[in-house]
This record gives C-alpha cells, sequence and structure tokens, in this order.
C-alpha cells in the first residue's frame, strides 16, 4: 500500500470540508441579511399604511378643534419628517420623527377627549382604533426588527464568521429606535391649562 499520497489526500479533504463550511458561513449571513431587509420592509408597510390615515384623523379633528391649530400642524409635519426619514432610509432621523410624531398624536388624543363630539364622532372613533393599532404594530415589528439586527450584527462580527463578513462585505444594520420622550405620560394638566 501506497502511503505518499495520504498528506495530499488529507490536504485536498480538509481543503473542501473548509470550503463546505465557509459556503455555509455565507448562505447564513446571506439568510440573515435578507431577514434584517424584511423585518424592515414589514415596518414600511405598517408606517405607509399610518401615513395615509393621519390625513383623515387631523381633517376630521380640524372639523371640531377650531383652537388646536398648533396640535394639528405639529403631527402634519411629524409625519412629513416620518415620511421623509423613511424614503432615505435615515434610521436615526426615524426614530427622532417617530417620537415627535407619536408625542402629536399623545397630545390630540389627549385634547380630544375635551371634545364630546368628537368623540362620538364615528369617523374618530375608527380613526383613532386604526391608528392605535398600527401603531401597536409598529412596535411589535420594530422589536422583530431589532432582534433581526442584533443577529446580523453579532454574527458578523463573530469568528469565524467575521472573515467571510468582511470577505463579501457584509454591513452592520442600524437599530431602529425612539426616543425616552416617547415612553413619557402625556401631562393632561399642561394641555388643559
Amino acid at each position: 500500500m501506497d502511503w505518499s499520497h495520504l498528506p495530499t489526500l488529507l490536504i485536498g479533504a480538509a481543503l473542501v470540508v473548509l470550503l463546505i463550511y465557509a459556503t455555509t458561513l455565507y448562505n447564513q449571513l446571506v439568510n440573515i441579511k435578507h431577514a434584517v431587509s424584511r423585518a424592515w420592509a414589514n415596518i414600511d408597510v405598517l408606517l405607509r399604511q399610518r401615513h395615509d390615515e393621519l390625513p383623515k384623523l387631523v381633517e376630521a379633528c380640524r372639523q371640531y378643534m377650531q383652537y388646536e391649530q398648533s396640535t394639528l400642524e405639529q403631527v402634519i409635519s411629524a409625519r412629513n419628517a416620518v415620511s421623509q426619514a423613511r424614503d432615505q432610509a435615515d434610521l436615526r432621523r426615524l426614530g427622532q420623527a417617530e417620537t415627535a410624531l407619536r408625542s402629536g398624536l399623545g397630545q390630540l388624543f389627549a385634547l380630544a377627549e375635551g371634545y364630546p363630539e368628537l368623540q362620538a364622532s364615528a369617523s374618530f372613533q375608527h380613526l383613532q382604533q386604526r391608528i392605535s393599532g398600527l401603531e401597536s404594530g409598529i412596535a411589535d415589528r420594530r422589536e422583530l426588527y431589532n432582534a433581526a439586527v442584533n443577529i446580523n450584527n453579532v454574527r458578523i462580527e463573530q469568528f469565524p464568521d467575521v472573515l467571510i463578513a468582511r470577505l463579501f462585505s457584509f454591513r452592520s444594520a442600524e437599530l431602529l429606535q425612539f426616543s425616552e420622550a416617547e415612553k413619557a405620560d402625556v401631562d393632561l394638566r399642561q394641555l388643559f391649562s
């Protein structure tokens, strides 16, 4: 038996195993990258739906709230900022604009409490429920998006994945974060004073 070819066979087998392993890592990184894109697309759908509903809500409120124009304008301005940031895929600006929009919506809904005719309007009630549902959906999807981003960012920094990630220019993704102001309660006394 000729053992002289054994080192060559072992090196060849090791290279095949290494190639299969590298291919598997690459495919996993591609799947993770596309999971981030898919999670963002899910958020984007809800942002667009809410974007389309907000003018209807403002118009329904405008009919009853003649003295609250600044709040209505704040909501529309924030809506436009969200749209611009979304279109440019600027997650930092989107987070800031979302915070402003959510604050404006909180103020709008709080102010609406002082208008019984508005509260009784079927159109307002429907839009309020629709937008609240979209807000919940955005929060849920944001959580899924941030989880996908975290998985992506960790994987492309871990060894040996980092070797494949750098070789094929995989990039880290940015988390979608809203400021702490969004979590604060609306000060109803300030709104009605």
